[in-house]
């Protein structure tokens, strides 16, 4: 197994960026996770659990332990989001897209304030994170935003385009140039989807 892990972690080349194997598998599943996701396609899920144990391992190795641990929260709630796609609605159906309930609003302010100030310190002053607040916020932002999507929220998708620029800027910053990029296509996808989603609930209101 460790020799399978080395192997992983192998630095490699590609387009003449420096990465590793498993950033490359990270690329790859990230992108097909998020591609389904906008096509509102269940398997988008499994792709995101790969992705998860994947990135997880990704930025442990740079030393940005709020993503790190993201990628738990990835993995469990990819679970609960593949549930919820298939069985979510109340007569045990396939939940539709809907706009996000106001009243959670407030509660996702008052979650991404404080959550951020709580992680970022704790990283800054306990470990040896690196870009310990802006990486909290951007945890945060992908916190909410990942169980939006779980929920079938319209709304997640200008969550993740905002989260989405500041990882690029953050991952090229670290020298995870494929990752930088992967996000940047993460941001285009995120644009898709919010127009692909958007143009499903208008016919879903219609239906009504």
């Amino acid at each position: 197994m460790n020799e399978f892990l080395e192997y992983l972690n192998t630095s490699v080349s590609l387009l003449g960026l420096p990465t590793s194997l498993l950033e490359i598998l990270g690329f790859i599943t990230g992108t097909v996770c998020i591609w389904l996701n906008t096509r509102q396609n269940v398997w988008g899920w499994f792709f995101s659990i790969v992705n998860a144990v994947l990135y997880g391992g990704v930025f442990w190795q740079a030393r940005l332990y709020a993503d790190a641990s993201l990628q738990v929260y990835f993995f469990l709630t990819s679970i609960y989001g593949g549930y919820m796609w298939l069985y979510g609605s109340s007569n045990q159906q396939p939940i539709p897209v809907t706009l996000t309930p106001p009243r959670l609003y407030p509660i996702f302010a008052v979650i991404f304030v404080l959550v951020t100030i709580l992680w970022g310190y704790l990283l800054y002053n306990y470990t040896d994170a690196s870009l310990s607040y802006p990486s909290s916020a951007l945890t945060v932002l992908s916190l909410i935003g990942q169980f939006m999507l779980a929920r079938k929220y319209l709304e997640n998708w200008l969550l993740w385009i905002v989260a989405n620029v500041g990882y690029v800027g953050m991952f090229a910053y670290k020298g995870l140039y494929l990752t930088s990029i992967l996000y940047f296509i993460f941001f285009i996808l995120a644009i898709i989807g919010y127009i692909t989603w958007q143009k499903d609930y208008k016919r879903n209101i219609k239906a009504d």
